[in-house]
């Protein structure tokens, strides 16, 4: 009965890591999408000009996605996709309920 008890207490300890830092890639993902985002519509700008705009897109707070800006980040992330993966990543990439 100690033992089961024991490995009960060990795998609830590993769950709990595992849902932290599944919680730490979200954050790091949405980071990672949002620097994505930016440097997609940075694309024409150089110098001065694209270190201020990164930062200013990189610092605004995000704003409840609407279906445009939804359609505008999908189809940066899915520019190296075609015919059937991409339209299956579209749309899970659209459905996706923001975080």
């Amino acid at each position: 009965m100690k033992k089961l008890i024991s490995l009960l207490a060990v795998a609830a300890a590993f769950s709990f890591g595992l849902a932290a830092h599944a919680a730490e890639d979200d954050a790091k993902t949405a980071q990672q999408s949002k620097m994505k985002t930016c440097n997609a519509q940075a694309k024409d700008k150089k110098g001065d000009e694209r270190k201020a705009f990164m930062k200013e897109c990189l610092s605004a707070k995000e704003e409840p996605a609407t279906q445009q800006s939804k359609m505008k980040t999908c189809n940066v992330e899915a520019k190296d996709k075609k015919g059937d993966e991409r339209k299956a990543f579209m749309k899970e990439c659209l459905s996706k309920k923001p975080a």
